[in-house]
């Protein structure tokens, strides 16, 4: 598992990139850099990472699902991802 303080300035990121999105956009159409680089940091999406939803491992992230390789490999073997089962060939 993640740092909770880690998963916390993740999920403050996450909620400045939504208070942010619709400055940012109008910004963003008047081409205006100023006013892009007076917005906070950490308002930009770029600077959210993708977090597994269960364990908040950051690295092995599968985006279709959001989990980690390790959690998508048992929620399958224990059969709770619909749709999907191990490859044979």
């Amino acid at each position: 598992m993640a740092k909770r303080s880690q998963l916390a300035r993740n999920a403050k990121r996450v909620k400045l990139v939504a208070r942010f999105a619709a400055k940012r956009a109008a910004l963003k159409e008047a081409g205006d850099a100023e006013g892009l680089q007076k917005l906070p940091r950490n308002s930009s999406p770029t600077r959210v990472k993708n977090r597994c939803s269960i364990s908040g491992r950051g690295r092995g992230y599968l985006r279709a699902f959001g989990l980690s390789r390790i959690q998508f490999r048992e929620l399958v073997r224990e059969g709770k991802i619909p749709g999907v089962k191990k490859a044979s060939w």
